[in-house]
């Protein structure tokens, strides 16, 4: 009885516990991330809508003719 108690308390844990990758939402057609602050190997293109930068790795250039809020 003790063991189905801990497994039905960790299951309980388990399904609480967000993705790893749920905090920040995606932009730039999914190449990109919203997130307060850019790391070093990101470069900010433009604010998401809840106005957080959208960070893209420097690898990846924006097409000429892509609209800049996608």
């Amino acid at each position: 009885m003790t063991q189905l108690l801990l497994l039905f308390v960790a299951l309980l844990v388990l399904v609480h516990v967000p993705p790893g990758r749920s905090e920040f939402k995606r932009c730039r057609r999914g190449h990109g991330a919203c997130r307060p602050y850019c790391t070093k190997y990101e470069t900010y293109m433009h604010l998401c809508p809840d106005a957080s930068l959208c960070c893209l790795p420097y690898g990846l250039k924006p097409l000429a003719s892509e609209p800049e809020n996608v």
